[in-house]
Protein backbone atom coordinates (compact mmCIF):
# COMPACT_ATOMS: atom_id res chain seq x y z
CA UNK A 1 0.00 0.00 0.00
CA UNK A 2 2.65 2.51 1.11
CA UNK A 3 5.50 2.96 -1.37
CA UNK A 4 9.17 3.16 -0.43
CA UNK A 5 9.42 6.47 -2.28
CA UNK A 6 6.99 7.99 0.23
CA UNK A 7 9.13 6.85 3.15
CA UNK A 8 12.21 8.23 1.39
CA UNK A 9 10.54 11.63 1.03
CA UNK A 10 9.57 11.59 4.71
CA UNK A 11 13.19 10.85 5.62
CA UNK A 12 14.53 13.62 3.37
CA UNK A 13 12.06 16.28 4.51
CA UNK A 14 10.43 16.59 1.08
CA UNK A 15 7.15 14.78 1.77
CA UNK A 16 3.81 16.31 0.85
CA UNK A 17 1.67 16.41 3.98
CA UNK A 18 -2.09 16.60 4.33
CA UNK A 19 -3.92 17.46 7.55
CA UNK A 20 -7.48 16.41 8.27
CA UNK A 21 -8.75 18.38 11.27
CA UNK A 22 -12.01 17.64 13.07
CA UNK A 23 -12.70 20.98 14.84
CA UNK A 24 -15.51 19.46 16.91
CA UNK A 25 -13.39 16.74 18.52
CA UNK A 26 -13.39 16.74 22.32
CA UNK A 27 -9.81 17.91 22.95
CA UNK A 28 -9.65 20.21 19.93
CA UNK A 29 -12.68 22.42 20.55
CA UNK A 30 -11.10 24.18 23.54
CA UNK A 31 -7.85 25.00 21.73
CA UNK A 32 -8.87 25.20 18.10
CA UNK A 33 -7.14 28.55 17.48
CA UNK A 34 -3.83 27.27 18.89
CA UNK A 35 -4.06 24.16 16.71
CA UNK A 36 -4.80 26.19 13.58
CA UNK A 37 -1.83 28.48 14.31
CA UNK A 38 0.54 25.51 14.60
CA UNK A 39 -0.76 24.06 11.33
CA UNK A 40 -0.18 27.41 9.61
CA UNK A 41 3.51 27.13 10.55
CA UNK A 42 3.97 23.85 8.66
CA UNK A 43 5.01 24.60 5.09
CA UNK A 44 4.21 22.53 1.98
CA UNK A 45 1.08 21.12 3.57
CA UNK A 46 -2.64 21.02 2.88
CA UNK A 47 -5.13 21.38 5.73
CA UNK A 48 -8.82 20.56 5.44
CA UNK A 49 -11.46 20.58 8.17
CA UNK A 50 -14.29 18.06 8.45
CA UNK A 51 -16.60 17.10 11.29
CA UNK A 52 -18.91 14.37 9.93
CA UNK A 53 -18.63 11.36 7.64
CA UNK A 54 -19.72 13.07 4.38
CA UNK A 55 -17.30 15.94 5.01
CA UNK A 56 -14.51 13.50 5.90
CA UNK A 57 -15.11 11.51 2.70
CA UNK A 58 -15.04 14.67 0.56
CA UNK A 59 -11.88 15.89 2.29
CA UNK A 60 -10.23 12.50 1.86
CA UNK A 61 -10.97 12.54 -1.87
CA UNK A 62 -9.35 15.97 -2.16
CA UNK A 63 -6.28 14.98 -0.12
CA UNK A 64 -5.74 11.75 -2.06
CA UNK A 65 -6.10 13.67 -5.33
CA UNK A 66 -3.34 15.98 -4.08
CA UNK A 67 -1.04 12.92 -3.92
CA UNK A 68 0.00 13.36 -0.30
CA UNK A 69 2.67 11.15 1.30
CA UNK A 70 1.54 11.63 4.90
CA UNK A 71 -1.98 12.09 6.23
CA UNK A 72 -2.23 13.60 9.72
CA UNK A 73 -5.60 12.89 11.35
CA UNK A 74 -6.40 15.38 14.11
CA UNK A 75 -9.43 13.96 15.85
CA UNK A 76 -10.75 11.08 17.89
CA UNK A 77 -11.25 7.37 17.29
CA UNK A 78 -14.43 8.00 15.31
CA UNK A 79 -12.58 10.30 12.92
CA UNK A 80 -9.86 7.68 12.45
CA UNK A 81 -12.51 5.06 11.75
CA UNK A 82 -14.13 7.25 9.08
CA UNK A 83 -10.74 7.76 7.40
CA UNK A 84 -9.90 4.04 7.46
CA UNK A 85 -13.32 3.14 6.06
CA UNK A 86 -12.91 5.63 3.22
CA UNK A 87 -9.43 4.33 2.38
CA UNK A 88 -10.41 0.67 2.33
CA UNK A 89 -13.60 1.24 0.35
CA UNK A 90 -12.07 3.63 -2.20
CA UNK A 91 -8.82 1.59 -2.48
CA UNK A 92 -6.49 4.34 -3.80
CA UNK A 93 -3.48 3.18 -5.80
CA UNK A 94 -1.12 4.87 -3.35
CA UNK A 95 -1.95 5.02 0.34
CA UNK A 96 -0.52 7.77 2.54
CA UNK A 97 1.33 6.97 5.73
CA UNK A 98 -0.95 7.93 8.64
CA UNK A 99 -0.30 9.90 11.82
CA UNK A 100 -2.92 10.35 14.52
CA UNK A 101 -3.04 13.41 16.76
CA UNK A 102 -5.33 12.49 19.70
CA UNK A 103 -8.03 15.14 19.53
CA UNK A 104 -11.04 13.13 20.68
CA UNK A 105 -12.47 12.09 24.02
CA UNK A 106 -10.99 8.60 24.46
CA UNK A 107 -8.24 8.35 21.79
CA UNK A 108 -7.60 4.64 22.28
CA UNK A 109 -6.04 4.20 18.82
CA UNK A 110 -3.60 7.08 19.27
CA UNK A 111 -2.65 5.88 22.76
CA UNK A 112 -1.84 2.43 21.39
CA UNK A 113 0.65 4.10 19.04
CA UNK A 114 2.29 5.97 21.93
CA UNK A 115 0.68 9.37 21.28
CA UNK A 116 0.20 10.29 24.93
CA UNK A 117 0.76 14.04 25.14
CA UNK A 118 -1.47 16.96 24.15
CA UNK A 119 -2.49 17.63 20.54
CA UNK A 120 -0.49 20.86 20.58
CA UNK A 121 2.68 19.11 21.80
CA UNK A 122 2.37 16.33 19.24
CA UNK A 123 1.79 18.79 16.40
CA UNK A 124 4.88 20.79 17.39
CA UNK A 125 6.92 17.57 17.55
CA UNK A 126 5.56 16.55 14.15
CA UNK A 127 6.46 19.97 12.73
CA UNK A 128 10.05 19.48 13.92
CA UNK A 129 10.11 15.86 12.76
CA UNK A 130 9.12 16.86 9.22
CA UNK A 131 12.09 19.24 9.08
CA UNK A 132 14.59 16.62 10.25
CA UNK A 133 16.44 14.46 7.76
CA UNK A 134 16.15 11.10 9.47
CA UNK A 135 14.32 7.83 9.01
CA UNK A 136 10.88 8.16 10.66
CA UNK A 137 9.56 5.69 13.22
CA UNK A 138 6.89 3.63 11.46
CA UNK A 139 4.49 1.16 13.08
CA UNK A 140 2.02 -1.20 11.46
CA UNK A 141 -1.36 -2.31 12.76
CA UNK A 142 -3.99 -4.64 11.31
CA UNK A 143 -7.51 -3.31 10.81
CA UNK A 144 -10.94 -4.80 11.50
CA UNK A 145 -13.35 -5.21 8.60
CA UNK A 146 -16.93 -5.44 9.92
CA UNK A 147 -19.79 -6.33 7.61
CA UNK A 148 -23.40 -7.44 7.85
CA UNK A 149 -25.64 -8.29 4.87
CA UNK A 150 -27.41 -5.20 3.60
CA UNK A 151 -25.03 -2.70 5.20
CA UNK A 152 -21.83 -0.95 4.13
CA UNK A 153 -18.58 -2.35 5.46
CA UNK A 154 -16.98 -0.46 8.32
CA UNK A 155 -13.24 -0.52 9.02
CA UNK A 156 -11.83 0.21 12.44
CA UNK A 157 -9.54 -0.89 15.23
CA UNK A 158 -11.83 -1.94 18.08
CA UNK A 159 -15.20 -3.73 18.19
CA UNK A 160 -17.15 -4.16 21.43
CA UNK A 161 -20.50 -5.54 22.52
CA UNK A 162 -22.14 -6.15 25.88
CA UNK A 163 -20.54 -4.43 28.88
CA UNK A 164 -18.21 -2.35 26.71
CA UNK A 165 -20.88 -1.01 24.35
CA UNK A 166 -23.29 -0.37 27.21
CA UNK A 167 -20.65 1.57 29.14
CA UNK A 168 -20.11 3.81 26.12
CA UNK A 169 -23.86 4.39 25.87
CA UNK A 170 -23.83 5.36 29.55
CA UNK A 171 -21.00 7.79 28.84
CA UNK A 172 -23.21 9.84 26.51
CA UNK A 173 -24.56 11.59 29.56
CA UNK A 174 -23.43 14.24 32.01
CA UNK A 175 -19.83 12.96 32.10
CA UNK A 176 -19.27 13.71 28.42
CA UNK A 177 -20.60 17.22 28.97
CA UNK A 178 -18.14 17.78 31.84
CA UNK A 179 -15.18 18.42 29.56
CA UNK A 180 -13.16 15.51 30.96
CA UNK A 181 -11.27 13.67 28.20
CA UNK A 182 -8.69 10.94 27.72
CA UNK A 183 -8.10 7.98 30.02
CA UNK A 184 -9.49 9.89 33.02
CA UNK A 185 -12.83 10.18 31.24
CA UNK A 186 -12.83 6.49 30.30
CA UNK A 187 -11.81 5.50 33.82
CA UNK A 188 -14.75 7.34 35.38
CA UNK A 189 -17.19 5.71 32.97
CA UNK A 190 -15.83 2.19 33.43
CA UNK A 191 -15.67 2.54 37.21
CA UNK A 192 -19.28 3.66 37.40
CA UNK A 193 -20.42 0.88 35.11
CA UNK A 194 -18.40 -1.82 36.90
CA UNK A 195 -19.96 -0.83 40.21
CA UNK A 196 -23.31 -1.77 38.69
CA UNK A 197 -21.90 -5.10 37.45
CA UNK A 198 -20.40 -5.91 40.85
CA UNK A 199 -23.68 -5.04 42.57
CA UNK A 200 -25.35 -7.62 40.36
CA UNK A 201 -27.45 -5.43 38.08
CA UNK A 202 -28.88 -7.43 35.17
CA UNK A 203 -31.37 -5.10 33.48
CA UNK A 204 -31.25 -2.08 31.18
CA UNK A 205 -27.69 -1.09 30.32
CA UNK A 206 -26.43 -3.90 32.55
CA UNK A 207 -28.32 -6.65 30.71
CA UNK A 208 -26.09 -9.40 29.21
CA UNK A 209 -26.17 -10.19 25.50
CA UNK A 210 -27.42 -13.37 23.82
CA UNK A 211 -24.95 -14.31 21.08
CA UNK A 212 -23.89 -17.09 18.75
CA UNK A 213 -20.14 -16.82 18.11
CA UNK A 214 -18.65 -18.80 15.22
CA UNK A 215 -14.87 -19.11 15.03
CA UNK A 216 -12.61 -19.58 12.00
CA UNK A 217 -12.97 -23.37 12.23
CA UNK A 218 -16.76 -23.20 12.04
CA UNK A 219 -17.28 -24.04 15.72
CA UNK A 220 -20.23 -22.12 17.18
CA UNK A 221 -20.56 -21.03 20.81
CA UNK A 222 -24.08 -20.06 21.91
CA UNK A 223 -24.84 -18.40 25.20
CA UNK A 224 -25.35 -15.32 27.31
CA UNK A 225 -22.29 -13.11 27.50
CA UNK A 226 -21.20 -10.26 29.73
CA UNK A 227 -18.92 -8.82 27.07
CA UNK A 228 -17.10 -9.51 23.82
CA UNK A 229 -14.50 -7.46 22.03
CA UNK A 230 -12.27 -7.83 19.00
CA UNK A 231 -9.19 -5.62 18.85
CA UNK A 232 -6.49 -4.82 16.32
CA UNK A 233 -4.66 -2.79 18.97
CA UNK A 234 -1.71 -3.99 21.00
CA UNK A 235 -2.92 -2.25 24.15
CA UNK A 236 -6.16 -0.74 25.35
CA UNK A 237 -6.75 2.05 27.86
CA UNK A 238 -4.39 2.28 30.86
CA UNK A 239 -1.99 -0.09 29.10
CA UNK A 240 -4.36 -3.04 29.48
CA UNK A 241 -3.90 -6.17 27.37
CA UNK A 242 -7.01 -8.16 28.35
CA UNK A 243 -6.39 -11.00 25.93
CA UNK A 244 -4.20 -14.04 26.29
CA UNK A 245 -4.48 -16.03 23.07
CA UNK A 246 -1.24 -17.43 21.62
CA UNK A 247 -2.28 -17.91 18.01
CA UNK A 248 -0.34 -15.95 15.37
CA UNK A 249 -3.41 -14.38 13.74
CA UNK A 250 -3.64 -10.56 14.00
CA UNK A 251 -6.98 -9.94 15.75
CA UNK A 252 -7.41 -10.34 19.52
CA UNK A 253 -10.76 -11.76 20.67
CA UNK A 254 -11.98 -11.95 24.28
CA UNK A 255 -15.45 -12.86 25.50
CA UNK A 256 -16.84 -13.59 28.96
CA UNK A 257 -19.89 -15.70 29.74
CA UNK A 258 -22.56 -14.35 32.07
CA UNK A 259 -21.76 -15.42 35.63
CA UNK A 260 -24.18 -16.59 38.33
CA UNK A 261 -22.53 -14.29 40.87
CA UNK A 262 -20.91 -10.85 40.35
CA UNK A 263 -17.50 -11.54 38.70
CA UNK A 264 -15.58 -8.90 40.67
CA UNK A 265 -12.46 -11.05 41.10
CA UNK A 266 -12.34 -12.01 37.43
CA UNK A 267 -12.88 -8.41 36.32
CA UNK A 268 -10.00 -7.34 38.54
CA UNK A 269 -7.74 -9.92 36.86
CA UNK A 270 -8.99 -8.92 33.43
CA UNK A 271 -8.36 -5.21 33.97
CA UNK A 272 -5.08 -5.55 35.88
CA UNK A 273 -3.19 -7.49 33.22
CA UNK A 274 -3.41 -10.90 34.92
CA UNK A 275 -6.05 -12.24 32.56
CA UNK A 276 -4.00 -15.35 31.70
CA UNK A 277 -5.11 -16.73 35.07
CA UNK A 278 -8.70 -16.87 33.81
CA UNK A 279 -9.85 -20.28 32.58
CA UNK A 280 -12.09 -21.26 29.68
CA UNK A 281 -13.96 -23.78 31.83
CA UNK A 282 -14.99 -20.87 34.04
CA UNK A 283 -16.42 -18.94 31.09
CA UNK A 284 -13.44 -16.78 30.08
CA UNK A 285 -12.35 -17.11 26.46
CA UNK A 286 -9.55 -15.44 24.51
CA UNK A 287 -7.83 -16.25 21.24
CA UNK A 288 -6.31 -14.62 18.18
CA UNK A 289 -7.96 -15.01 14.80
CA UNK A 290 -8.39 -13.54 11.34
CA UNK A 291 -12.16 -14.01 11.14
CA UNK A 292 -15.16 -14.26 13.47
CA UNK A 293 -18.94 -14.27 13.01
CA UNK A 294 -21.46 -13.06 15.59
CA UNK A 295 -25.25 -13.47 15.45
CA UNK A 296 -27.13 -11.24 17.90
CA UNK A 297 -29.75 -8.55 18.45
CA UNK A 298 -27.98 -5.74 20.27
CA UNK A 299 -26.02 -2.52 19.99
CA UNK A 300 -22.29 -2.64 19.38
CA UNK A 301 -19.51 -0.10 19.01
CA UNK A 302 -16.66 0.33 16.56
CA UNK A 303 -14.12 2.84 17.85
CA UNK A 304 -16.75 4.50 20.02
CA UNK A 305 -19.36 4.82 17.25
CA UNK A 306 -22.73 3.08 17.67
CA UNK A 307 -24.28 0.45 15.41
CA UNK A 308 -27.11 -2.07 15.72
CA UNK A 309 -27.06 -5.74 14.78
CA UNK A 310 -30.22 -7.73 14.12
CA UNK A 311 -30.17 -11.50 13.71
CA UNK A 312 -32.74 -11.40 10.89
CA UNK A 313 -30.10 -9.66 8.75
CA UNK A 314 -27.61 -12.46 9.31
CA UNK A 315 -24.35 -12.58 11.25
CA UNK A 316 -21.79 -9.85 11.64
CA UNK A 317 -18.54 -10.92 10.03
CA UNK A 318 -15.34 -9.48 11.46
CA UNK A 319 -12.14 -10.15 9.54
CA UNK A 320 -8.60 -8.85 9.33
CA UNK A 321 -7.60 -6.22 6.77
CA UNK A 322 -4.45 -4.20 6.23
CA UNK A 323 -1.98 -3.70 7.76
CA UNK A 324 -1.86 0.10 7.81
CA UNK A 325 1.37 2.07 8.33
CA UNK A 326 1.53 4.80 10.99
CA UNK A 327 4.24 7.39 11.64
CA UNK A 328 5.09 8.26 15.26
CA UNK A 329 6.89 11.63 15.45
CA UNK A 330 9.60 11.07 18.06
CA UNK A 331 8.89 11.37 21.78
CA UNK A 332 5.15 11.93 22.12
CA UNK A 333 4.82 10.54 25.64
CA UNK A 334 5.30 13.84 27.46
CA UNK A 335 4.19 17.42 26.94
CA UNK A 336 6.89 19.46 25.26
Amino acid sequence: MVEQSQIDRLASGTAKVGFLLNPRSGRIRKNIDVVRNILAEISASICLEASDKPEISASMDALLKADIDLLVIIGGDGTVQAVLTHLFISQPVKWPVLTIVPGGTTNMIALDLGMMSTPESILRRLRDCLLERSTPLLLQRPVLSIEQPGTTKVYGMFFGVGLIAHAVILSRSQVKQSGITGEAYSGIIMLGYLVGVILGRRTGLWAPTQMSITDKNGLTHKGTYLLLFVSALDRLLFGMRPYWGREKEPLHVTYVEQQKSPPWHALRLLLSGHSAALKEQDGYHSHNTNVLEILMDDDYIIDGEFYRATSQDGPLRISAAGPVTFLVPGDTTTNA
